[in-house]
């Protein structure tokens, strides 16, 4: 199973933040899925929301300061406990921490189309100038972000995220020439994994936390996950063909938003 690091490790280090992406990328994460929004000063900044008060506990929206206020900012807040503040990165910060990265879903959210063209404009550039095609796929819910990325360089790989069940969402993602649908894992289905699969669609599914709920996926045919949980993840899909049992429902609490690294536990 192909595992993305969600947020960074949104479970185990604050979400989208330098030191989550460095926790993550020390225990053998290579994959991420995060979030950009759009600084003051034309940077892409890695946020999930547009305004700051549920991680940073300040007021305001994302667009109002610079990359290097929103750096200077502590976002620790609704997070996992961690020891020492760390603030809202940059794209280009992430990217030097992780540079062997193997693959990257960036999500851009909807919001004035003004700021998604510069979004856009950023995103395209970055992909033609590190030659990153392979590598960063661009993701969104905003179908017209997504039709921009394309209309400025077909050969940018984009995905469609989809929370609904209609209209059907091989549908909507072939309309747009995706080449990953990132799906609610709720929604997944084999039928589905298979349309898609018959379009050549990489199937993604998020946020998936507990062992069992991605065992299901993976019989469903789903090519990868995304979960909160990455580096203990990667410890139970790296051993299963050991010594770990299978897990049953029960003893797969990792969706647990308090839950330790090592509470994957096994049972006979």
């Amino acid at each position: 199973m192909i595992i993305y690091g969600h947020r960074g490790a949104k479970g185990e280090a604050p979400e989208n933040t330098l030191a989550g992406f460095k926790h993550a990328y020390r225990h053998g994460i290579r994959r991420f899925e995060f979030d950009l929004a759009l600084s003051r000063d034309g940077l892409p900044v890695v946020i999930h929301d547009l305004t700051l008060e549920r991680t940073t506990g300040q007021t305001g929206k994302v667009i109002e300061h610079t990359a290097q206020a929103l750096r200077r900012l502590d976002a620790r807040q609704n997070a996992a406990k961690w020891p020492t503040p760390t603030g809202i990165p940059s794209l280009d910060d992430v990217l030097s921490a992780i540079p062997d990265f193997e693959h990257l879903q960036l999500e851009v959210k909807s919001d004035k189309r003004s700021h998604l063209n510069v979004l856009a404009n950023r995103l395209t550039e970055l992909v033609q100038r590190r030659d990153l095609y392979q590598r960063i796929v661009i993701t969104s819910a905003d179908s017209w972000f997504l039709q921009e990325v394309h209309r400025r360089d077909r050969r940018v790989q984009i995905g469609v995220v989809v929370d609904r069940r209609f209209p059907k969402a091989t549908t909507v993602a072939r309309r747009l020439n995706c080449n990953y649908l990132i799906l609610n894992w709720k929604l997944c289905s084999k039928a589905l994994v298979e349309d898609a699969h018959r379009h050549d669609l990489h199937v993604s599914t998020w946020t998936v936390n507990r062992i069992h709920d991605m065992l299901e996926l993976e019989s469903q045919g789903v090519d990868s996950i995304i979960t909160d949980y990455p580096t203990s993840t990667k410890i139970y899909f790296d051993n299963r063909t050991g010594a770990l049992p299978h897990l049953t429902p029960k003893s797969s609490p990792i969706d647990d938003k308090n839950a330790e690294l090592s509470s994957l536990s096994v049972s006979e």
